[in-house]
């Protein structure tokens, strides 16, 4: 029997709480909704965080490797040839590999991921309405490939080097869901296939079809309740690109401008993704795919002072993830911790194939489908750079800040306290909660092995000084 195809929908800086049918009755997500609705939901994913501010280059390498953060190679900007790939492991098992649309972790690593594909772009961010993508090319010899530095696009001297692969007037979302599309209606083989479409959408810059852009009144948005005009501290932040989209102080008609600018964005993002469930449909394969929604990290939009996502604040390390399809439970949520890492390793086991060599995440087949080892986590960890470690546990988080800008701790409550707002640290009745979880952190450290190179170390001795 031919095994399930896989769809995988990769978005780019949307926050766990931006679909509908999981709460935010201020977006509009049919699409997603009706994943949410056909499958199950894990409330409680997370990424780890990263050591350098494009903290989605980590993210990615660990999805596609299963490896924790500082098993990784400089950062996930290059993925050695040693670490084995989900799309390189599912080729091995017959499925035909097509990748798609962002690819931020070098040329080789795609090359040995997929079998085909196209719209391929190689970088962090650009302009969505002139996105230089790449033809497929089996041996990886692409001739350019976009630097990860956030202000890539603002370079003369690479936007020279790019300019012959730009394809000028498609907004990046309708160029890859075209190409996914037309790739689905041509596929004529009997093997299945993993389908890889990673968007550039919802991150900025945050353009998209007049009609999405209109589509929200910033005057009719809430904002949040961890609204601040500044972060309560400089934890070294301050003046990284993601933090100077809007002004100091931060206001509250900008929170709400940026706010639905990010939902028009996720709005056409969904509105393309029904394009390719519809053609899975319409092909007759929507039954026998696996269809997985992820998104690469989380996104601040003025909560807690911050815009970007370099913290360990919920908005920033939560993201969404569901899985739909044959064998998986319906219309579920599960609210206990999982990282993305986990993705790999899941999907290998739902379709009974060798885990890959070196993954360090955990299956999430029990409970996709409640058969199989439950082996879900009890604490997650969460780094960024040189600046601040965190530990979650038991409904409480502890971070610990520790850098030139100061040392800072932070505990929060979450069961009572969502949105992280009232700072525990130094109340004397979560005194034993505090030492609990800083001898946690220790642990954790020792777990990741973040304690070896030259970030990990900055951040320890400076904590430990």
């Amino acid at each position: 029997m031919k095994k399930p195809n896989i769809l995988f929908l990769l978005t780019d800086d949307q926050r766990f709480d931006t679909i509908a049918a999981l709460g935010n009755r201020e977006v509009s997500t049919p699409h997603m909704d009706e994943l949410v609705h056909r499958g199950v939901s894990f409330t409680n994913a997370h990424i780890p965080g990263g050591t350098c501010g494009a903290v989605c280059m980590p993210s990615r390498a660990m999805i596609h490797s299963g490896r924790t953060l500082f098993h990784l190679n400089d950062n996930g900007s290059s993925i050695p040839e040693e670490h084995s790939l989900l799309g390189e492991e599912l080729q091995k098992a017959g499925y035909n590999c097509c990748g798609i649309g962002k690819w931020h972790n070098s040329p080789r690593s795609f090359a040995r991921s997929f079998n085909s594909g196209g719209e391929i772009f190689f970088g962090g961010m650009w302009d969505h309405w002139n996105v230089p993508a790449c033809d497929y090319d089996p041996e990886g010899k692409y001739d350019y490939a976009v630097p990860y530095v956030s202000d890539a696009f603002h370079s003369r001297e690479v936007t020279e080097v790019v300019s012959d692969h730009i394809s000028p007037g498609k907004h990046s979302s309708t160029l890859f869901s075209d190409f996914a599309s037309d790739w689905l209606k041509n596929y004529r083989e009997d093997k299945p296939f993993f389908l890889y479409t990673a968007f550039m959408a919802p991150h900025d810059p945050r353009t998209m079809p007049e009609e999405f852009m209109r589509m929200y009144d910033p005057d009719t948005l809430k904002i949040p309740p961890n609204f601040q005009a500044e972060h309560v501290f400089d934890y070294g932040v301050r003046d990284v690109r993601d933090e100077v989209l809007a002004p100091y102080p931060r206001t509250e008609p900008e929170v709400r401008q940026h706010l639905a600018e990010y939902y028009g964005m996720i709005s056409h993002l969904d509105y393309e993704i029904g394009r390719i469930i519809d053609v899975l449909k319409e092909k007759g394969e929507y039954e026998n795919t696996i269809i997985l929604l992820a998104g690469d990290n989380g996104l601040a939009l003025g909560q807690h002072g911050l815009f970007g996502k370099q913290s360990a604040y919920e908005h920033s390390v939560r993201v969404p993830l569901i899985f739909s399809g044959p064998g998986i439970k319906r219309g579920e949520r599960d609210d206990r911790p999982c990282y993305l890492l986990d993705i790999a390793p899941t999907l290998m086991d739902l379709l009974d194939l060798p885990a890959q060599d070196g993954a360090e995440g955990l299956s999430l087949k029990a409970p996709l489908t409640g058969s199989g080892e439950d082996r879900m986590r009890d604490t997650l960890y969460f780094v960024y750079a040189d600046l601040l470690r965190a530990v979650k546990k038991d409904g409480f988080k502890l971070v610990e800040y520790a850098s030139e800008y100061g040392r800072y701790t932070q505990l929060f409550c979450l069961k009572e306290d969502p949105f992280e707002t009232t700072d525990l640290s130094c109340h004397p009745s979560y005194a034993s909660v505090l030492e609990s979880l800083r001898g946690d952190l220790l642990k954790q450290r020792d777990l990741w092995d973040d304690k070896n190179d030259e970030v990990s170390r900055r951040f320890w001795d400076c904590y430990s000084s």
